[in-house]
């Protein structure tokens, strides 16, 4: 009898548990309306505009205007800076998030904040720090324009700098979260073995964080593409040399609204692109 008792409480107690799991998770119980009402406008909110968007592009017109030469040059100039500006945060930004993850020094948290201050800065206000430090009477800029004869502002360089500037920091960002979550004994094991820790670092630990670099890398190239306070304040808005999507969005919308429209979804399915391909990291992440 006491056998078949605890059978039964067992059986009762797995009957109950998935009930009592989804009470306890909330599943299965009605949304709160002061909850649910902000939600759906918060979710309007945000949608309704790009449906608008979508819905007012003149898709019988959108191959010839994507086809136009300005068009055409703002977006090849757009892809190539955008790209180059990724090139440079690679080349500066992987070692600074490994100095940040992996090395302590006094001020390390100040270094943090500094290198992250992009990210809420103003772009505008980048755009006038960058003149004040990298134009012709900068504090920097003068020294390459005597030295060098090298002038940034106003060029297509000057639009590679100015999109580096606010990239940087999402792939700092991404690849120093990516250093903390490795293992460093990886690096420790290779250090016992006989290599240096550079040679640890190339050998060992870019393989592990490659995921954490190709990430950051397509968010600071989408931010590059996207950048357009900086870019217009540093770099100006000439066409073929400094004049990039977003600045010809700007310009388009005050003569040729279709043409901003054009350009605008442009910038919108490279944005889609670039979500869809990080979903699958930021799962993973949660």
């Amino acid at each position: 009898m006491r056998k078949l008792d605890r059978s039964r409480a067992a059986a009762g107690s797995l009957r109950g548990g998935p009930r009592r799991r989804r009470a306890r998770s909330g599943v299965g119980r009605g949304v709160p309306l002061p909850l649910l009402v902000p939600a759906l406008l918060g979710l309007a909110f945000l949608i309704v505009p790009l449906a608008a968007l979508l819905v007012r592009a003149p898709w019988t017109n959108l191959p010839e205007l994507l086809t136009s030469a300005e068009v055409w040059q703002a977006l090849r100039l757009s892809l190539v800076c955008a790209t180059a500006a990724t090139a440079v945060s690679l080349v500066i930004g992987v070692p600074l998030a490994w100095l940040l993850a992996r090395v302590e020094f006094p001020g390390r948290g100040l270094v943090r904040a500094l290198v992250t201050l992009p990210l809420v800065l103003p772009p505008v206000v980048g755009g006038v720090a960058l003149l004040m430090a990298l134009g012709r009477n900068g504090i920097v800029g003068r020294s390459l324009d005597d030295w060098f004869g090298i002038t940034l502002p106003f060029t297509t360089a000057g639009v590679v700098v100015a999109e580096a500037f606010v990239a940087m920091p999402f792939l700092v960002i991404s690849v120093e979260g990516t250093l903390r979550a490795a293992d460093s004994r990886f690096e420790e094991a290779a250090a016992t073995l006989g290599a240096s820790r550079f040679t640890a670092f190339r050998r060992v630990t870019l393989p592990l964080i490659a995921p954490g670099i190709a990430a950051g890398a397509v968010l600071a190239w989408a931010r590059a593409l996207g950048e357009f306070g900086a870019t217009i304040t540093f770099a100006g808005n000439f066409p073929g040399r400094t004049q990039t999507m977003p600045l010809a969005v700007y310009l388009a919308l005050q003569s040729d609204p279709e043409a901003a429209i054009a350009l605008s979804l442009v910038l919108l399915a490279v944005s889609v692109a670039v979500l869809a391909g990080l979903r699958d990291r930021w799962m993973t992440a949660g």
